[in-house]
């Protein structure tokens, strides 16, 4: 067995003490898109001929079952809270074939009686009736990557999709699925004040129970750091992000989340699991676990090239790397997902994940504090408004000493 997935290596003596293991989730990862969009850095592969057969996801469901039948020992006993298929476009696979894939998941891991099972969707893989299909298949929250309703800026952002598809596609989730996702961005190339508003109107019309909407930022090895597109000034978009707030919250979304808005009961919990330091186990190309155990935080990654990834996982051996979060990192770590909740923290969970006293954040939640970024009582620690729109800075202040570590 590698010593990977060996469970005895996991559970070795260490520095840490963890009184309780956190709840769990399971992300599995299909890599494949129709095209990659210039600003993505997930990884994702265009589709190539034959990609999109049956055989072809017949047999990347193997490896995922494969990767996980190698998973169980290290996660024995422990239920499943939440289960998400990211991508990667998942909706290029046929429901069937996420029909199997979810069959195979739930033989092999016991899951919680309610479960949030969320897959991601584009418009441009939209047919009539397909939403319908992927729920009768297990799938009970959809998430859809509409990024915008205005057909210049989806041109400009490379998408496969026009503002119909996008309007179609959301009209069905909204017949099908209790609870949706829309994905949107802002601060666009040429985006104005006034497109941004048509835009989240357009998207809160058909009364969404989450939006997720992120800033266009551009991220390295995309195609968008090799030929920048011209973004909008940070007044504006600090203006746009305003007007998402206001609009948001007078249709009964709150800010949840830095990027994340809800109404009530319709909170991503997967997501939500990351933020609060949960545990995820990832399978599929490039996927990425974290796990606890009784004295140790493990960090793994799975083999990124789609045909490697399945070689691997059929030969039980899907690891390309593996690695202990160090006590200096941890505080890091855990305040990087924390801080990003509106409602911030309990103590008593940062002990709880961590096996690290609070007198660890000592320095960091102190200097936070003065600079107005933060506030905090004998239970819970949350960021201000000033420290929602300096997240980073706030994040950073816990940062490892590098002599330290």
């Amino acid at each position: 067995m590698s010593p990977f997935l060996d469970p005895v290596h996991a559970m070795r003596p260490g520095v840490l003490q963890l009184s309780a293991l956190p709840p769990l989730s399971l992300y599995v990862h299909l890599p494949w898109c129709i095209k990659k969009c210039p600003y993505c850095d997930f990884n994702s592969h265009e589709l190539r001929a034959g990609a999109d057969a049956p055989a072809t996801q017949d047999a990347y469901i193997q490896a995922l079952l494969a990767d996980l039948e190698a998973s169980l020992p290290l996660i024995w006993g422990r239920g499943i809270q939440t289960i998400f298929l990211g991508g990667g476009t998942p909706s290029l696979f046929s429901p069937e074939a996420i029909g199997r894939l979810l069959s195979g998941i739930r033989a092999r891991l016991r899951l919680t009686p309610d479960v949030e099972v969320s897959m991601e969707a584009n418009p441009g893989t939209f047919e009539k009736d397909r939403f319908k299909a992927f729920r009768q298949a297990g799938v009970n929250r959809l998430s859809i990557g509409v990024q915008s309703f205005d057909d210049a800026h989806l041109k400009a952002l490379g998408r496969v999709h026009d503002r119909a598809q996008a309007l179609a596609a959301v009209t069905e989730a909204a017949q099908v699925f209790d609870t949706f996702n829309l994905d949107l961005m802002y601060a666009l190339p040429g985006q104005t004040l006034e497109g941004l508003t048509q835009d989240i109107q357009t998207a809160l019309a058909f009364a969404p129970p989450h939006i997720s909407i992120y800033q266009l930022t551009i991220e390295p090895n995309t195609v968008f750091a090799k030929f920048p597109p011209a973004l909008p000034k940070d007044d504006l978009a600090y203006e746009m992000m305003d007007r998402i707030t206001e609009l948001t919250a007078a249709q009964g979304l709150g800010r949840y989340e830095v990027s994340a808005y809800a109404k009530p009961g319709h909170r991503c919990a997967h997501n939500l699991n990351y933020w609060q330091f949960g545990d995820y186990l990832g399978i599929g190309a490039g996927a990425h676990s974290k796990l606890s155990f009784a004295h140790r935080v493990l960090r793994q990654v799975r083999f990124r090239e789609p045909a490697l990834y399945m070689q691997q996982a059929s030969k039980g051996e899907p690891i390309t790397q593996s690695s202990e979060v160090s006590r200096q990192e941890l505080p890091f770590e855990f305040m990087l997902n924390a801080l990003r909740l509106r409602e911030g923290f309990a103590l008593a969970d940062y002990v709880a994940r961590t096996g690290l006293a609070i007198t660890s954040l000592q320095a960091g939640l102190q200097e936070a504090q003065r600079l107005g970024l933060l506030e905090r009582d004998l239970h819970r620690v949350w960021p201000t408004d000033k420290g929602f729109d300096f997240l980073s800075d706030l994040q950073a202040l816990f940062l490892a000493d590098p002599e330290s570590v």
